[in-house]
């Protein structure tokens, strides 16, 4: 992918200095010095933050002087109620007054699959159920409506206040939000989550009424509502149906009347159309300085996109040479090659200096607004100069607080285990008031005992990842480091941990029991290569630790802080950051430039034949056997996707997209590659776009080719229609 920030020009006159060997020392060019200048000049955006309003400080005003639109209180409850959580981690909402719920397809896999008979793949061929009598219980399935919300920002700010320490302030604010939660609870008799805003500048009580009678009622089949597979993720066009349909049930057994829903449109989005997103975004980073970003962008994200690379390589060598286990381990490929995509996206956004420079004038303009106000100045003008000393502190130890993290991602099996062996021996090291509450009496004991049962791992799986563990270790601390010679011994990581693994005590059975016999002594006699990496590896690794975690807790109260300093600077002005609850998105249909053409707003039928034949024998682009002969009712120039400006992050999957008369136009399924630097800022004149399944394309699917009518009437009219 060619990152945007290569046609600003920026990119290529880093490039070019870096080729001159220019220096901070030497003097620019003319081309140079005015390459530089373009890139200072830029400016924060007015949204860079970003769009996901809550409810209770919808931007009213700024509707009215954007769009012309006012919506009022009524509108926002009703459109607040018809929104709901599904389970703990996509949206859904209701779409007719008798508890119909939707969603998206990737959001109901799980769900689908577990009510799968003997017999059945319900995931793989899809389900209909034709009579209310055949939707399927999913037994442990919930769904939250948000019914009140409530400010208590005073009471958990008074509690922190009072404390003395930073350990102290936060667990004062611990106990308080715990309190909160319960004595709500109970007031309400539903659940109350205290939800942080602003990084705690703000804390409101979120009231939840939980429905757990879940029935599935329609999925189709994977092959279309995952089209594309993982080479079409986090792209656009998009030709998928990603959709779901549940349906809520009351305590009697009978559909669920619920007052508040929306109603479906059958035309959908247009071009240019107002439309809104009503969803749970997950989490964002937004309100992070630029020293924090900077760090993201130079060692955390390098490292976890390295994490994800290479297990993502060792998935796919795995089943390579196991296929009997493919179909068990391709969820698995999925979700890590989804999650390899995502922080790609996202490192990418780093190290695009458009976006960077626009984080760092917002940070230089927050900072001076703070600095003019002498009352706020004195209560946060340290802030970002403490953050910046922390973010070096961390940088310092990063290479060890990262590289011996071998338990990250699964196996290996062995290497862990000897990691935990360390740690029980550096631990019965400190004297009794100092060791971990596992280290002592009888806790003691039965973690020995744990230590000395023999774990028999996956040889081909342990070989692999552990060659992978040896080349995070080598590139993080160097071929010179100590523990990297003595793990390699000259050779390369391959051949190291084939001979590390055949040399291992911890990987054969007689005798590991001899070794394990003389725990906890026999740790530090054993000349184990896997126990004595460990040995060297756990005292800089716990260090390294120790200097993350004062950081961590200093943090914590700073980002408190700077959401303090930013509330009374802006306001409402700013939304905070993704917090997984209710938020309101404005957007309108609009597609955008990307590989030197245009990406239409609105995608049809027609795209998912072209894209089903053109990657003919490519089963990402199978279509189910119902789809290869659609009936001739069946109108493949109805639209299927669309793309809009609407802000979205992970937790959106499944919201609706709403028209101002609370029609449902859309289902929210996914971004594109150029919303990924979301997680840090929003910037939809570089292309950032949600991705969603278009009304008309599921009523014209539903309807024609899956010939279940009763769905396509109550979405028609609100309501089941006998």
């Amino acid at each position: 992918m060619t990152r945007n920030w290569l046609r600003t020009g920026t990119g290529l006159f880093l490039v070019l200095m870096l080729f001159v060997g220019c220096s901070s020392t030497q003097e620019l060019t003319p081309y140079q010095k005015a390459k530089q200048k373009e890139l200072e000049s830029i400016e924060a955006q007015r949204f860079d933050n970003g769009r996901m309003w809550t409810f209770e400080y919808p931007p009213v005003e700024y509707f009215r002087e954007e769009y012309g639109f006012t919506p009022d209180e009524q509108w926002m409850e009703d459109v607040r109620m018809s929104a709901l959580r599904f389970a703990t981690w996509c949206t859904a909402s209701f779409v007719s007054e008798d508890g119909l719920v939707m969603t998206n397809h990737h959001c109901g896999r799980e769900p689908v699959d577990q009510v799968s008979e003997e017999g059945e793949n319900l995931v793989v061929s899809g389900f209909l159920a034709e009579t209310l009598g055949d939707e399927r219980r999913v037994e442990g399935l919930f769904v939250e409506q948000l019914v009140e919300i409530r400010d208590m920002t005073d009471e958990v700010i008074a509690a922190m206040d009072a404390a003395e320490g930073d350990e102290e302030r936060l667990a004062a604010r611990d106990r308080k939000i715990a309190d909160i939660e319960q004595t709500l609870g109970e007031e309400t008799g539903n659940r109350c989550q205290l939800v942080t805003f602003f990084n705690g500048g703000k804390y409101s009580a979120y009231i939840y009424k939980r429905y757990d009678d879940i029935r599935l009622v329609f999925a189709p089949e994977l092959n279309i509502g995952f089209f594309g597979g993982d080479d079409d993720n986090f792209t656009y066009p998009r030709f998928t149906l990603d959709c779901a349909f549940f349906r809520v049930y009351d305590e009697d057994g009978t559909p669920l009347k619920t007052d508040h829903y929306y109603k479906w449109s059958d035309r959908g989005a247009a071009e240019g159309e107002l439309v809104f997103t009503i969803g749970n975004p997950g989490s964002t980073s937004r309100l992070s300085t630029s020293d924090q970003l900077e760090f993201n962008r130079d060692v955390q994200f390098p490292w976890i996109t390295y994490l994800l690379d290479d297990y993502v390589d060792v998935l796919k060598r795995y089943m390579k040479k196991n296929p009997e286990r493919k179909e068990e381990m391709t969820n698995q490929l999925f979700s890590m090659a989804n999650s390899q995509k995502a922080y790609r996206g996202q490192l990418s956004g780093l190290e695009n200096d458009v976006l960077m420079q626009r984080r760092k004038d917002f940070d230089r303009k927050f900072r001076a607004e703070v600095m003019a106000r002498p009352e706020l100045a004195s209560k946060y003008g340290h802030i970002w100069d403490e953050i910046a000393d922390a973010r070096e502190k961390v940088r310092s130890v990063a290479p060890d607080l990262l590289a011996f993290r071998f338990e990250m991602l699964g196996p290996p099996t062995y290497l862990n285990h000897a990691m935990s062996l360390a740690r029980l021996s550096s631990e019965l090291e400190k004297s009794e008031d100092d060791r971990h509450s596992q280290f002592k009496g009888n806790t003691l004991d039965v973690t020995i005992r744990s230590m000395q049962k023999f774990r028999e791992a996956d040889m081909i799986m342990e070989r692999l990842t552990l060659e992978k563990k040896l080349m995070m270790m080598q590139r993080m601390l160097g071929n010179d480091d100590p523990i990297v010679r003595f793990a390699l011994q000259g050779q390369n990581c391959t051949d190291a941990a084939a001979r590390l693994l055949s040399e291992t005590l911890l990987a054969d059975s007689v005798k590991f029991e001899a070794f394990a016999q003389g725990l906890p002594e026999s740790i530090e006699t054993t000349d184990d290569p896997l126990v004595t990496i460990a040995r060297m590896a756990y005292p800089r690794r716990d260090a390294a630790g120790e200097v993350a975690n004062e950081v961590r807790v200093r943090d914590q109260l700073n980002n408190t802080l700077l959401g303090r300093a930013l509330f009374e600077i802006y306001g409402t002005s700013i939304p905070p950051d993704a917090t997984f609850t209710l938020r309101i998105s404005d957007g309108v249909v609009e597609g955008y430039d990307y590989n030197g053409t245009v990406a239409p707003p609105i995608t049809t039928f027609y795209g998912m034949y072209d894209r089903h034949f053109s990657h003919a024998d490519d089963e990402q682009w199978a279509l189910p056997e119902r789809w290869k002969n659609p009936p001739g009712m069946f109108n493949q120039a109805t639209p299927l996707n669309f793309v809009s400006t609407n802000d979205i992050i992970g937790g959106n999957s499944g919201s609706p997209l709403i028209n101002r008369n609370k029609e449902v136009v859309g289902l929210a399924f996914d971004g594109n590659i150029e919303s990924l630097p979301g997680e840090f800022i929003f910037a939809p004149d570089m292309g950032n776009r949600t991705v969603s399944v278009h009304s008309a394309g599921m009523l014209e699917a539903i309807e024609h080719v899956y010939r279940l009518q009763r769905l396509a009437l109550e979405l028609r009219n609100g309501r089941i229609v006998e």
